[in-house]
């Protein structure tokens, strides 16, 4: 039998019934699947797997192994159905000679330079992607530029919530919910003295301050 290419990056999807394959490109992971192969024995092992359901015991437990299913699927017939799968799948890969690795001619190879994309970027697309990068990163030089807080008050603490609904704060003095203001409250509302937020009584006067 003729070599067996696609050794290391192909998936067997076979079954008892019978043989399928599904190759992987090693550079984007793209798979082909091959086409599906009935087995010659697929039909006798079903019908043991379910004479062995319906009647159970020594004959149910052996169909029903995994020894039985690889007797089955292996074998001549499985080598013979990966080769067969192998020719129909082997045109739309190509080995790089760089790196050795099988890739797809669709996305993966450059055929200009007779190697895969990843030793041999195809240099238009790698333009673009630069181009579009470089773009990104003037972008970001010219924001940082910018002044866009203009009209903001930055120093004034910024209220995430409204503390009498809950609504989520969308910026100003006051909640557009319920009204509420969203700017605590730091001064003692009898004698003036400043305290911290969550105090609930003056430290200066005693008032409370509990919901101011």
């Amino acid at each position: 039998m003729a070599r067996i290419e696609f050794t290391d990056n192909y998936q067997d999807l076979s079954t008892d019934l019978g043989y399928q394959f599904k190759f992987y490109c090693e550079t984007c992971g793209n798979g082909y699947m091959s086409s599906w192969k009935a087995s010659k024995s697929g039909v006798g092992g079903s019908l043991l797997r379910g004479a062995g359901g319906l009647l159970g015991g020594i004959l149910g437990q052996a169909a029903n192994s995994s020894y039985e299913i690889q007797r089955v699927v292996g074998g001549p017939a499985h080598d013979k159905a990966l080769q067969e799968a192998v020719e129909e799948i082997r045109p739309l890969f190509t080995q790089c000679k760089r790196c050795g690795n099988w890739v797809c001619q669709e996305v993966c190879w450059n055929t200009e330079r007779g190697l895969c994309k990843s030793c041999a970027p195809i240099a238009q697309r790698e333009l673009s992607s630069l181009q579009a990068n470089i773009t990104v990163e003037q972008m970001g030089t010219k924001l940082r530029e910018q002044d866009l807080t203009q009209g903001m008050n930055l120093t004034a603490t910024a209220a995430v919530l409204c503390p009498q609904c809950g609504a989520e704060a969308k910026g100003g003095k006051f909640c557009q919910q319920c009204g509420a203001s969203l700017v605590p409250k730091t001064e003692c509302p009898r004698c003036g003295a400043a305290f911290e937020a969550g105090a609930k009584f003056c430290q200066e006067c005693g008032q409370q301050l509990g919901g101011s």
